[in-house]
This record gives C-alpha cells, structure tokens and sequence, in this order.
C-alpha cells in the first residue's frame, strides 16, 4: 500500500491506525505551502485534491472514516473495531461520521472559509465562531459520546486516533483541552502507545 499524507493534517488518524495495524506500507508526502494536493500527479490519486489517500491492491480509498474502516477490516489481528457485533460497529461508524462532517468542517472555518463564501466578512465572521462551534462539539463529545478510557469504553478502535488528531486542533482554535478533563486524559494516553510515538516525531505533535 501507498499512504499519502502531510504533516499535522487529518491523516494523522490514519497514520496511526496503519501502525497500529502492523501494516506494510510505504509513506507519500505532499508539501502544502508548495500546493502538491493540487499537482497533476497527486490528482490522478485523488482528485478531491485532499489527504489523506491510501493506494491499496484493489484501488484508491479517500476520506478517513473509510481508510480507518479498511484498516480495521483488512487486519482483524489488531482489533481495531468490533468486527463481530454489527450495532457497535455501527456505533463507531457513526461516531467517526461526526467527526467528519460536523467537527472537521466546523475547525475548517478557521482556515477554509472560502471553500463556504467569497466574501471577506463573512470569513471573518466564520473564523470569529470557531471557538464557540469547536468547545460546543467537543462538550457534546465529552458529555454525550465518549466512553472512556476509550471513545467507545475499556477497547481501543480507530475511532481513538481520528479523535486524538481532532483533539490536537483545539489549542490553535481557541479552545482549552483541559475544559475537558477526560478528553485532555485521553491525548496524554494516545501519546503513549508505541504506534503513536513515531507519528508524533514526523508530524511535529
């Protein structure tokens, strides 16, 4: 397999989850402040022109939730999702599909508003809510969803690594981790496990 990735981007996640898979895979950069996500060669990868992408023997998988369920499914040794037990699975499909759609694109306003508007006070205006959307998604997070020690209770699953990334965001949108003292918990113990270690030296985290 072929993983392409930047640095400090929502392909952490997967970073993680194909180490701690044990997978074999070569690594793929793309330079952001040089717009490699926008060549020629890396849209015949994906055309979205976004990270991350996984070349794998059956074709070209994007978006993270897909990736994290691939990696789960193709490697069931590492026990990274409740294969066996289709409502949990579902569970963390669904917990993984918030954090795509509502969390991801809420700490994008801070720095893609123009992907939503033109106009310059509108973007300002999206940016000035970001704190605000960010903390009332990670209390809904803290109060509602996450289990704990692990997002979906004493397992480990590839929803861990997609919320610690997201979880690594908070700082640089205005938020304060330790408002929430179980998800700050959470990241220090990310930051411990073997898989992780590694990422973090590339990624600068």
């Amino acid at each position: 397999m072929i993983f392409y990735y930047a640095p400090r981007t929502v392909s952490v996640a997967s970073h993680i989850t194909l180490n701690e898979a044990a997978a074999d895979y070569e690594l793929r950069r793309l330079d952001f402040s040089m717009t490699e996500q926008r060549s020629d060669d890396y849209l015949r990868v994906n055309p979205k022109g976004r990270v991350p992408a996984l070349v794998t023997d059956q074709g070209i998988l994007t978006e993270t939730p897909a990736i994290l369920a691939y990696v789960a499914q193709s490697y069931p040794a590492a026990r990274l999702a409740p294969l066996d037990d289709p409502f949990i699975f579902a569970k963390m499909q669904e917990f993984n599909a918030y954090l795509c759609a509502t969390v991801h694109v809420a700490h994008a306003h801070k720095i893609r508003g123009s992907r939503w508007v033109d106009d310059d006070n509108a973007i300002k205006a999206m940016q000035a809510k970001v704190p605000q959307t960010m903390g009332e998604c990670f209390a809904l997070i803290d109060k509602e969803m996450f289990a704990g020690p692990w997002v979906m209770g004493s397992d480990y699953s590839i929803c861990d690594p997609y919320l610690f990334t997201v979880e690594n965001w908070l700082e640089g949108d205005g938020v304060d981790i330790d408002d929430f003292p179980r998800i700050a918990e959470h990241n220090q113990r990310m930051r411990e496990r073997e898989a992780v270690k590694p990422v973090l030296e590339l990624h600068g985290l």
